[in-house]
């Protein structure tokens, strides 16, 4: 690629654009505008090639520019030419752009997954409570009488140890042992583990 040919300048005179990133990196802001002049047509085509939007492209080709004048004391001539230098920044600010956008679109495709999510299955959660509330049921009837009566009045009215010891009329140390025997069945009935 050709280096610019600057207005009033004899082209073998004209600093070379490796030269005018020095003086950029020290502050020179005429430096700058020769080194804009020369490359930001190019680095907009390739910001351009990579993510297709004018207005897009417009302000990454901005930002590169804004990189270049930033970051000009990073550039080292042995490494490469100013102007693979420049275009690398371009390259990659373009890819950041587009990963970017991938990601916020990514992450808005997520949140709308998240929204659509199949509401509450009424019939299955009163399928599995009525399933759960005959298993319950079952396990209840392999209790002895006094077991089932026992966690019935205890756990199904709500009475205390003590008011089922006096409603059934027996010692309150019976009362608690049928409980904790009938607890123990109906725990091992439903398949629960301790």
């Amino acid at each position: 690629m050709k280096e610019p040919v600057y207005i009033g300048e004899n082209p073998s005179t004209a600093p070379d654009l490796s030269e005018l990133l020095v003086r950029v990196a020290q502050g020179d802001h005429e430096a700058f505008g020769s080194v804009y002049d020369a490359v930001s047509g190019p680095v907009f085509g390739l910001v351009r090639s990579i993510l297709r939007d004018p207005a897009q492209s417009e302000e990454v080709a901005q930002e590169v520019m804004v990189e270049v004048w930033r970051n000009a004391a990073r550039y080292r001539p042995e490494k490469g030419s100013a102007m693979a230098w420049t275009m690398t920044l371009a390259h990659r600010r373009a890819v950041d752009r587009v990963r970017s956008a991938q990601a916020s679109s990514d992450r808005e495709q997520r949140a709308a997954l998240l929204e659509h999510t199949p509401a509450f299955d009424e019939v299955t959660e009163q399928v599995e409570t009525r399933l759960e509330r005959e298993q319950v049921r079952r396990c209840l009837r392999t209790l002895t009488e006094l077991q089932r009566q026992s966690v019935t009045l205890a756990y199904y009215r709500g009475l205390t140890y003590r008011e089922v010891a006096e409603l059934l009329a027996l010692p309150l140390g019976t009362v608690k042992t049928r409980m904790r025997d009938g607890l123990i069945r109906l725990r091992d009935c439903l398949g629960v583990t301790a």
